[in-house]
């Protein structure tokens, strides 16, 4: 029988506490170290797949085919990664371009608000959690120059028509950089 025993007193529990509990009532072991380097390194691999992917297609035919392979390649990007990996990955925004795939949860959102309202660092800004039995981890998309041709206040009739096209319920401009434009979101069923 698995025994987990839990301190009637009070006290607050952290990311390893709450894994340990998860184990325990789930009967799969997950160690927060090791969920944690995993969420990071596939957040790194997404983008590092998705940023020469856009890049290459702006060289090769300007930001009207970089807005028609990002439409195309991340959800790809993202679901090849899921499934190597068995995580489910995603990109939400509180602005979302695709309104399809980029709604937050509530736990999401939450997190999206938490990172608007943080004091922007040089480090990532990541965080992480249980929620309903799933590691759940988010790692902020910064907008970065290159991000305001698309994302930015001043798009070009170009940038804007292609927009239309691609995503006719766009919400994801008005940006400045250093802006949180949106985040990778990580889940990982720990039942």
């Amino acid at each position: 029988m698995n025994q987990c025993i839990l301190s009637k007193t009070k006290r607050r529990i952290g990311l390893s506490g709450l894994l340990l509990l998860a184990a325990c009532s789930t009967g799969k072991v997950a160690d927060p170290a090791a969920l944690d380097t995993q969420a990071r390194d596939i957040a790194g691999q997404f983008i590092s797949t998705l940023l020469p992917t856009l890049q290459n297609a702006l060289a090769e035919g300007g930001l009207e085919n970089a807005i028609e392979v990002c439409s195309v390649q991340a959800p790809k990007i993202a679901q090849d990664l899921a499934t190597t990996t068995g995580w489910s990955i995603r990109r939400v925004s509180l602005k979302a371009r695709n309104s399809e795939m980029a709604i937050p949860d509530s736990w999401e959102q939450e997190v999206l608000e938490e990172f608007e309202n943080r004091e922007r660092t040089d480090s990532p800004m990541t965080q992480s959690a249980i929620v309903e039995g799933e590691y759940r981890y988010m790692h902020a998309q910064i907008t970065m120059p290159l991000c305001l041709n698309c994302h930015g206040t001043n798009l070009s009739p170009v940038v804007s028509a292609a927009l239309k096209q691609h995503y006719p319920n766009d919400l994801a401009t008005g940006y400045s950089e250093g802006d949180v434009r949106g985040a990778i979101s990580l889940r990982y069923s720990l039942e």
